[in-house]
C-alpha cells in the first residue's frame, strides 16, 4: 500500500487556487502580461533594422553573447506559453461544459449605459486566435531562430538581417506575418485589459480607460510589426 505524502495547508491553498476558475484566470493574466512584455521588446528589436543591417546584426549578436540570460528568458517564455495555452483551453472547456446548448443568437450580457459589456469579437475568439498564434510561433522559430545561418563577411557574427530580408521578400511569409500579427492584436485587445482585471487592478471607473488603452496598444503593435515586412517586400528597405 502506497501512502501519499501529507499536503500542507499552504500547498492545499495553492492547489485549490490553481484548480479554481479565478486561479486559472489569474495565472493566465500573469503569463499573458509576461509574453506581452516580450512582444514589445521583440518589436523594438526589429526596429533596429531601420537604422542599418549592422545595428540589427549587432543586436542579435549581443543576445547570443549573453546566452545564459537569453536561455533563461527563453525558458521562462516557453513555460509561460505552455501554461497560458493549457489554462486557456481549460477555461474554454469549462465555459462550454457550463453551457449545455450553444446559443442560437449571441447576446452580450450586461449591456447598458450604466454597465456596458466588454464582450467583443476579440473576447469570443480567444481560443481560435491563440491556436493560430501558437502554430505560427513554431513556423517563426523554424524560419529565424533555427533557420539558415548566414555569417557577416569577415566575422563570426550571424547575418540575421539578410535572413529577415530574404524571408520578407516572399509574398507568402509577408502576408502570413502581417495577418498573424493582426490576429495577435485581436487577442491582445481583450487579453491585456482582462489580465489587469484578473489581477484585481481595475474597478468600474478605470475599466473603460484600460479597455481603450489595450485597444491602442494592440493597434500600435500591429503597425510596429507590420511596417518592417511591408517595407522590405515593397523594396523600401533592403
Amino acid at each position: 500500500m502506497t501512502i501519499s505524502p501529507p499536503v500542507s495547508e499552504s500547498d492545499s491553498r495553492i492547489l485549490k487556487l490553481y484548480r479554481s476558475s479565478i486561479g486559472k484566470k489569474l495565472l493566465t493574466g500573469i503569463t499573458g502580461l509576461a509574453m506581452s512584455l516580450f512582444v514589445v521588446v521583440h518589436m523594438l528589436g526589429n526596429m533596429t533594422l531601420f537604422f542599418s543591417a549592422e545595428a540589427y546584426n549587432q543586436f542579435g549578436h549581443f543576445l547570443e553573447q549573453v546566452w545564459p540570460l537569453t536561455y533563461l528568458i527563453e525558458l521562462v517564455l516557453t513555460l509561460s506559453v505552455f501554461l497560458h495555452a493549457s489554462l486557456g483551453i481549460q477555461l474554454w472547456l469549462t465555459k462550454r461544459q457550463a453551457r449545455s446548448e450553444a446559443y442560437a443568437v449571441y447576446e452580450s450580457a450586461g449591456q447598458s449605459p450604466e454597465k456596458p459589456s466588454y464582450q467583443s469579437l476579440s473576447s469570443r475568439s480567444m481560443i481560435v486566435s491563440g491556436a493560430v498564434l501558437g502554430s505560427f510561433l513554431v513556423w517563426h522559430l523554424l524560419t529565424f531562430k533555427f533557420g539558415l545561418r548566414y555569417s557577416v563577411s569577415g566575422s563570426e557574427m550571424r547575418d540575421l538581417a539578410r535572413l529577415v530580408i530574404e524571408a520578407f521578400q516572399q509574398p507568402l511569409y509577408t502576408v502570413s506575418y502581417v495577418a498573424v500579427f493582426s490576429l495577435l492584436a485581436l487577442h491582445l485587445r481583450h487579453g491585456l485589459w482582462s489580465a489587469w482585471q484578473s489581477l484585481g487592478a481595475l474597478n468600474q471607473n478605470v475599466r473603460p480607460l484600460a479597455y481603450g488603452l489595450s485597444l491602442i496598444m494592440a493597434v500600435l503593435l500591429v503597425l510596429g510589426f507590420g511596417i518592417l515586412p511591408l517595407a522590405i517586400y515593397f523594396g523600401l528597405l533592403s
